[in-house]
């Protein structure tokens, strides 16, 4: 049994993640802005150095899942300055503690530092492609990733690195900045317009088969290494729309279809043989199957009969 910290452990992928860890028979302590009671919980803005240092006062952590981070492009364009006090500084913060106290830490980066490459989405293109990374919320992501590998260098720390891929699910709750798969899910449900970006394509990740590899890591932990998280379905976003509204039974009247989103990748092709070799990943739920579960645990939230 290891004792781990969760930060974000309050999010859509935290908090799921931290009962699956707790299921496995880990200690897990987690930690996110809002007030909130659980004998293992700590309130931490991750960006306010004396809240980490008084976190890491509360226990001694094995491991540490770094997700706390400011979500989204536009997101990220819109509350520009929360997201770098959060993104930047608050990893630099959490560098500082695992510098001081050496725990081992599984940070979640995101898809969208591969900006709009157009090969396969190998988790090596980083190292030998100079990317543009195409928002802020991207770029973030991305120093991140230099933070972690300039600490390793200088400091010795011990650290996985994953690139989650349109992460969806239950535990999602709705706002405008959202994933494509809430929005269009809440926005279905509640007969609101809604827009379709038709040219662009990805792969979706059920909550379920994120957070079991999630899990995973710390039974195989490579400091260093950098792992791919995706779904094993390539679709468009139209597919996504039609599958939701096929599950209601309704027309598209309320779509607005569009051919490109700026800021974007157009397609994201993911390399995944990494995470599946070292991390058991597994695409369990199909697009269909997890949309049909995400529909109706948001008509259980709010109240939709």
């Amino acid at each position: 049994m290891a004792k781990i910290l969760v930060t974000g452990g309050l999010g859509a992928i935290g908090k799921p993640l931290s009962e699956e860890l707790r299921r496995r028979g880990h200690e897990v302590w987690i930690s996110d802005r809002v007030h909130y009671y659980d004998p293992h919980y700590v309130r931490c803005d991750v960006g306010e150095f004396h809240q980490v240092e008084n976190l890491f006062a509360k226990a001694e952590f094995d491991y540490v899942y770094h997700l706390a981070a400011e979500f989204g492009r536009r997101n990220g364009e819109d509350f520009y300055e929360t997201l770098w006090r959060t993104n930047a500084i608050g990893t630099k913060n959490m560098l500082r503690m695992q510098e001081r106290l050496k725990f081992k830490m599984i940070f979640t980066s995101s898809s969208e530092v591969y900006g709009d490459y157009r090969g396969i989405m190998s988790e090596d293109v980083m190292d030998t492609i100079a990317i543009r990374q195409m928002n802020d919320y991207a770029m973030s992501k991305w120093v991140n990733e230099m933070q972690i590998m300039n600490s390793a260098g200088s400091f010795g720390t011990e650290t996985v690195r994953v690139r989650l891929f349109n992460s969806y699910g239950p535990g999602e709750y709705y706002s405008e900045y959202r994933s494509a798969i809430c929005v269009f899910i809440y926005r279905a449900l509640h007969n609101l317009a809604y827009i379709v970006y038709t040219k662009h394509k990805r792969t979706s990740s059920y909550i379920d088969d994120v957070v079991r590899t999630l899990g995973n890591i710390v039974q195989n932990f490579k400091a260093g290494k950098v792992y791919n998280i995706a779904g094993s379905e390539l679709h468009n976003m139209k597919q996504v729309s039609d599958i939701i509204l096929n599950y209601l039974g309704e027309d598209d009247s309320l779509v607005n279809y569009r051919d490109v989103e700026e800021s974007t990748a157009l397609e994201k092709r993911v390399e995944v043989s990494k995470s599946i070799r070292d991390l058991g990943h597994q695409s369990t739920i199909s697009l269909e199957e997890g949309i049909g579960r995400t529909i109706e645990w948001q008509k259980g939230v709010y109240g939709i009969g």
